[in-house]
């Protein structure tokens, strides 16, 4: 008899994760050279909406992790908007490729971004498998996703996305650490507009200013979000949390601001990487590298309402 139960509390553990595996399925897709990523299905729809994810600043690969700093913040995402029927997309930076191509830093610009996204969308756009393409860009992926959104996005999503030119951002965050530095930076922000490049900049700002990075930067500061977003002709969303660090509430405020149909969502006490964080900052600090936290649980719901609202 207790063998027998063995038996039938073994087959009935099987078939629970059986279920939970069938919920979506999750394939590799390569759109081109520069372009690896995750295909998320959900089993259960037919032609389900597609959710386009957009990384951060830096080396963020498709999950939302950088080196030393695994979070599954997209990952977890596109997870459970699979098992709410909704498809998704994510993919890794071309930051990741720089070597294999030999492409240099000096080379890199902040349009060579809004052409990989365009990439995606042209390809989905042929296949017809999905419903609607909705871009979904974070940090500084919501700018990317903002000027990518004309060829062929059908809804947008900003999530943690800044409401002012990088530049204004930059120094405006160094002004909460030393106001000498602040007036240095906007200083060399100055010089790289107009004549392309600085070099009185302070060595403690080498990680901004290094000269590699400058044409970059220079690329990168002529966008306003608050002036693109207005171009935007779909439905959009706008989510940050009370507890991010990294962007402000002030900035998904000054994107309302300029475009006042779209939904605005402050989610409390959640931080840049989706977490429920209070204000102890060493604890929203150490949800950058914990994985197994679970996500914000006001944030699905606000993204699957978004996007069903969309059909």
């Amino acid at each position: 008899m207790k063998k027998a139960l063995y038996f039938s509390f073994l087959f009935l553990f099987s078939y629970l994760n059986y279920a939970q595996e069938t919920t979506y399925t999750e394939t590799e897709l390569s759109i081109n050279e520069m372009i690896d990523g995750t295909l998320v299905i959900p089993n259960t729809t037919i032609a389900p909406n597609l959710v386009i994810f957009i990384q951060g600043s830096g080396p963020t690969d498709r999950n939302g992790n950088q080196m030393m700093m695994k979070n599954d913040g997209i990952k977890k995402i596109a997870h459970q908007l699979g098992e709410h029927g909704i498809a998704s997309y994510r993919f890794d930076k071309r930051i990741f490729k720089m070597n294999k191509f030999r492409i240099k830093e000096e080379d890199l610009r902040f349009e060579d971004f809004v052409t990989d996204v365009n990439s995606i969308l042209e390809y989905f756009n042929a296949n017809d498998q999905f419903a609607k393409l909705i871009l979904a860009g974070h940090s500084e992926g919501s700018l990317i996703g903002m000027l990518a959104a004309a060829q062929g996005a059908e809804a947008f999503i900003s999530l943690a996305g800044a409401g002012e030119s990088i530049d204004k951002i930059i120094v405006a965050q160094i002004a909460k650490q030393s106001k000498e530095l602040s007036e240095n930076a906007a200083q060399a922000f100055k010089e790289i507009d107009s004549t392309g490049k600085s070099v009185n900049y302070n060595p403690l700002l080498a990680s901004i200013f290094r000269p590699s990075v400058q044409p970059y930067m220079k690329s990168w500061m002529k966008y306003d979000p608050a002036i693109e977003i207005k171009k935007l002709d779909i439905p959009v969303l706008i989510i940050n949390g009370t507890a991010d660090i990294q962007v402000e509430v002030k900035d998904a405020q000054l994107l309302k601001a300029a475009k006042p149909e779209a939904q605005l969502d402050i989610i409390e006490n959640m931080n840049h990487i989706f977490r429920n964080v209070g204000e102890d900052l060493l604890q929203n600090t150490k949800t950058y590298n914990e994985a197994h936290r679970p996500l914000h649980e006001d944030l699905i719901p606000v993204l699957t309402n978004f996007i069903q609202s969309l059909e």
